[in-house]
């Protein structure tokens, strides 16, 4: 069974705590099996939270043999990480665990080290701050998590649901994340990144009744096969094409062809999680003018080709050429 180790420090978020605790311990393979054991570790016996005093059943020691090591988000952003804490830490990721830390856990994460050289994320209105504190961090506001391996960093609050589902995933396959996906009663694969949810600070003028670009995006979702341009998604929505790329960063937080291309590689995920298509065929059905340029936008947003992305979440034998 996979182990679970939850580090509490001592001001940490209860919500940033409680979410591996459930998304884990809930969570059953298809037999009925649970998935993880989860362990909730601490430097001291009690752990104050700020409302709260937690109780811990395990101290540090637990990190040894944990296989995945979680840090919570924590209140104060400049509390000092304690010695014993950032050396566990440090022996854990020498012996190849692996370590996740969700929305303002990525700081007590990074000032071990780890992190350094790394792109990581934390919740949008911290990312400054620890640009700041930690220049050797690429950071980036973006998205809702980092995934560099060895080392996973989350936006804030339901960002770390969106971690948690993708480390199942990475576990168990996609088939069974799903499951536990509806379980939490999240997507799998929320569309976009924090960046939507980050206020700005001048104040727009407020969009007239029915401008909302959710029949759009439905619209585009419904024809992701076809040959399409920004003028023709203008065309649409019955915009300039400036006010479309206006509306869309608004909105979603990116423009118009580059959440097209997203929304054709989650489809082309999709598929080779669900269909012996060949790769050739699901360029076509999601659009792609070849299926080299498929290959190529694939492995740049997915991280890896669709043959080795298949061979990964396949659930079912399909051809990889």
């Amino acid at each position: 069974m996979h182990t679970i180790a939850v580090v509490a420090l001592d001001g940490v978020i209860p919500f940033d705590l409680s979410t591996p605790i459930e998304v884990f311990t809930r969570f059953r393979l298809p037999d009925g099996r649970p998935g993880y054991q989860v362990r909730v570790c601490a430097e001291h016996e009690e752990v104050e939270t700020g409302t709260f005093t937690l109780r811990v059943r395990w101290g540090l020691e637990a990190l040894q043999d944990a296989d995945t090591i979680v840090v919570p988000g924590i209140a104060e952003l400049r509390a000092p990480l304690p010695d014993a804490v950032a050396d566990a830490l440090r022996a854990a990721a020498a012996n190849g665990t692996r370590i996740a830390s969700i929305c303002t856990g990525t700081f007590p994460l990074a000032a071990t080290g780890l992190l350094d050289g790394l792109r990581a994320t934390t919740h949008w209105l911290a990312a400054d701050q620890l640009a700041a504190a930690y220049p050797a961090i690429e950071v980036d506001p973006n998205v809702l998590y980092v995934d560099n391996g060895q080392f996973l960093t989350s936006a804030g609050a339901a960002a770390g649901l969106d971690l948690c589902l993708h480390l199942i995933r990475k576990d168990y396959g996609s088939a069974v994340a799903a499951h536990a996906a509806r379980l939490s009663v999240m997507p799998l694969e929320r569309e976009g990144g924090q960046a939507q949810f980050i206020v700005h600070d001048h104040v727009p003028a407020p969009a007239p009744r029915g401008a909302t670009l959710d029949p759009l995006l439905t619209w585009l979702r419904d024809n992701l096969g076809r040959d399409l341009t920004l003028p023709d998604i203008a065309a649409e929505a019955g915009l300039s094409t400036r006010t479309l790329i206006r509306r869309f960063r608004e909105q979603t937080g990116t423009t118009p062809l580059q959440w097209l291309h997203r929304a054709r590689v989650r489809r082309a995920q999709h598929l080779l999680e669900t269909t012996q298509h060949s790769v050739e065929r699901i360029a076509t059905q999601v659009g792609f003018g070849s299926a080299t340029a498929f290959r190529d936008r694939f492995k740049r947003t997915a991280g890896v080709s669709p043959q080795a992305y298949r061979r990964s979440f396949g659930s079912v034998g399909a051809p990889s050429r």
